[in-house]
């Protein structure tokens, strides 16, 4: 087996980049269990719906409109919660694509000369199973619940217009 020397730099090689991602605060809560997760995402909503409330409530009084200020509240919340989740998706995504690739496309001075390296085909299959094991079992979650809470808020829109005089 001969070694082959990676030029890229450290902090740009895609191994690397998927364990800075799942020891990061904000990325290394996506790769946890259910429920620390759903906990996660609870809270996540939770936090929005606090500013939501009083935007819905300008609108639509409690008093008045009790459902209609639930549902707009809600899906306010709904749209932060879902920008949070695609943000944890397009970097997971981002850091999948870069192990699966067999060129690691990288910057060597940083005066963006764009330099490409070959993977080995050991380097290559070592990180296609991360890809395949670790990284898109986390993107199909990540992909449900965006769907899942996409499928909300639009029932939520469609009940505020339905129920709307």
């Amino acid at each position: 087996m001969s070694v082959t020397i990676c030029p890229v730099p450290p902090d740009q090689r895609p191994i690397n980049e998927f364990q800075a991602l799942q020891e990061s605060w904000f990325f290394g809560w996506s790769t946890t269990g259910d429920w620390k997760f759903w906990r996660w995402m609870l809270l996540l909503w939770v936090l929005p719906w606090l500013i939501s409330a009083p935007v819905a409530a300008s609108s639509f009084p409690w008093e008045d409109y009790p459902l209609i200020f639930l549902l707009t509240a809600a899906a306010g919340a709904n749209v932060a919660l879902s920008l949070v989740v695609l943000r944890l998706y397009l970097g997971w995504g981002y850091v999948g694509q870069r192990l699966w690739g067999e060129t690691v496309i990288y910057e060597e001075t940083g005066w963006y000369d764009c330099q490409a390296w070959e993977k080995p085909p050991e380097e290559l299959a070592k990180d296609r199973l991360i890809v395949t094991y670790q990284v898109s079992p986390i993107l199909k979650r990540l992909g449900q619940v965006l769907l899942g809470i996409g499928g909300v808020t639009l029932t939520e829109i469609g009940l505020v217009i339905w129920l709307y005089p």
